[in-house]
C-alpha cells in the first residue's frame, strides 16, 4: 500500500539554460519544442525527470545529451511551479544553468536537435516561463562572476587578459577600468601565464594565460 494517496500528483521536469560565449556575446542555446502543448515554439532544453534519477542528474543528462559534452559547469537556478505555468498538466520545473565552451559543442548534435544560439540580451519569446528563467540565471551569473571561477568555464583554456575583460564586460553590460581590472587579476595566484603569445590580433601579440582550477579548489576562493 502506497503512502500519500490523498495528495495530488505533479510532474517534475528540468529546464536547462545552456550559456556559451562567442562573437563577443553571451549566447543561449534554444530549440523548437518537440511536444504538445506548444509544439514548434522556441524553448529551452529540458525534459521530465525519470523515476530512477535525481533532478540534478536529470539536468546533467539533458546537457550531455544535447551538447555531447561531459565537462561543464551546472548550477540550480530555482523551482518554477506556478499553477498555470504549463497548459498541459501541473508541472513543476527545476531550472538549471550550464556553462560550456562553445567551441567544444558538437555541431552534429546542434543540427540533430535543430538548436540555435541566440544573444542572451535579445532572446525571442519562448515557451511558458522560459524567458523569466533566463533572466534569473543571468542575475545569478552576474552576482557570482566577481568571486567565483565561472568565467573560466566559458572562455578557451588559454586566453588573453583582454579576452577575459571583454567577457566580464559582456556579462556585466558595461565597461570596466582596464588598470583596476588587471591589478586585481595580478593579485590572484590562480591565473597563470602559459609562456605563449597570441598573435591573432596584432604582430606584437598578447600573453596567454590559464586558470589553475586545481589550485583554486584546493586552497581558496577566487575574488575579483
Amino acid at each position: 500500500m502506497g503512502y500519500y494517496q490523498e495528495h495530488p500528483k505533479f510532474y517534475i521536469s528540468t529546464d536547462c539554460i545552456i550559456f556559451g560565449y562567442f562573437d563577443g556575446k553571451l549566447q543561449v542555446l534554444i530549440r523548437p519544442r518537440e511536444m504538445q502543448p506548444g509544439k514548434g515554439e522556441l524553448s529551452l532544453m529540458g525534459g521530465f525527470v525519470d523515476d530512477d534519477e535525481s533532478v540534478d542528474n536529470a539536468a546533467k543528462r539533458t546537457v550531455k545529451e544535447l551538447t555531447g559534452l561531459e565537462d561543464f559547469y551546472i548550477e540550480q537556478v530555482g523551482a518554477f511551479g506556478n499553477v498555470d505555468r504549463d497548459p498541459g498538466e501541473r508541472v513543476v520545473s527545476i531550472c538549471y544553468f550550464a556553462l560550456i565552451k562553445a567551441a567544444d559543442y558538437n555541431s552534429g548534435l546542434k543540427a540533430k536537435f535543430n538548436a540555435q544560439w541566440v544573444d542572451s540580451k535579445a532572446v525571442p519569446p519562448l515557451y511558458g516561463d522560459h524567458n523569466i528563467m533566463i533572466e534569473k540565471a543571468k542575475k545569478i551569473l552576474q552576482e557570482k562572476l566577481a568571486w567565483s571561477p565561472l568565467a573560466f568555464y566559458l572562455i578557451p583554456e588559454k586566453f588573453t587578459l583582454t579576452q577575459l575583460q571583454m567577457l566580464f564586460e559582456t556579462i556585466y553590460g558595461g565597461a570596466l577600468d582596464k588598470r583596476n581590472f588587471r591589478k586585481k587579476l595580478n593579485a590572484d595566484n590562480h591565473i597563470l601565464t602559459t609562456g605563449e603569445i597570441d598573435k591573432t590580433t596584432s604582430k606584437r601579440g598578447a600573453s596567454l594565460f590559464r586558470f589553475d582550477f586545481d589550485g583554486y579548489f584546493s586552497d581558496g576562493v577566487f575574488k575579483l
